[in-house]
């Protein structure tokens, strides 16, 4: 595998469905992508996360909402390869952004979230996530979606161990254009795209 060039990554964009889905599971492997979390985590309470985390509990979860159809998130492809995963979906899918005090919603718009991102190990530090916030905001356009919003971090040390970046990095959102909206967390602004 050579090095990506950050400003011209051939990255394919998808939203998860039945077709793709066997590739979101090759992507996440045996552990779910982190401890079983199958992208769950800002979906449910913390009681029925944790008790997903066995028996895949979480994955079927996950599975039932493709099965129905549901908007859970869109998988990135380099050569049909999966190697990306972006959760997006309207912000009122996620249990835990409705409960949140730092990120409450500032206004009664129609908002599309994007909580958590997951990327192959390989191709990380390399432009992966700012091509797939791009491609998330072709998908917006093709599917009349008005508003993005993230809670990305702002690394407030040099090197932030890739645990910590599920989130997304602020500069990521920043390069793809999208604007801070609410700084009630200094580290975890409210960054927004307007379509």
């Amino acid at each position: 595998m050579g090095i990506l060039n950050k400003t011209d990554i051939p990255l394919v964009v998808e939203a998860l469905s039945v077709t793709n889905w066997s590739q979101f599971v090759t992507l996440f492997g045996n552990n779910g992508a982190c401890g079983n979390c199958w992208c769950m985590y800002f979906r449910l309470n913390k009681a029925d996360f944790l008790e997903g985390k066995t028996d895949n509990g979480n994955k079927d979860k996950m599975h039932t909402l493709v099965k129905n159809n549901l908007p859970t998130g869109v998988l990135g492809f380099i050569d049909g390869i999966p190697i990306a995963w972006c959760a997006l979906a309207p912000r009122t899918d996620f249990l835990k952004l409705n409960k949140s005090r730092v990120h409450k919603p500032i206004d009664t718009e129609n908002v599309w979230a994007i909580p958590c991102f997951f990327i192959r190990k390989e191709y990380r530090r390399m432009g992966v996530s700012v091509a797939l916030l791009k491609g998330i905001i072709e998908y917006a356009k093709e599917n009349n979606i008005k508003i993005l919003e993230a809670y990305p971090t702002i690394p407030t040390q040099d090197k932030l161990p890739d645990s910590f970046a599920w989130i997304g990095l602020y500069k990521s959102f920043e390069h793809a254009g999208f604007k801070i909206v609410d700084t009630t967390s200094k580290n975890r602004p409210m960054v927004r795209y307007y379509l």
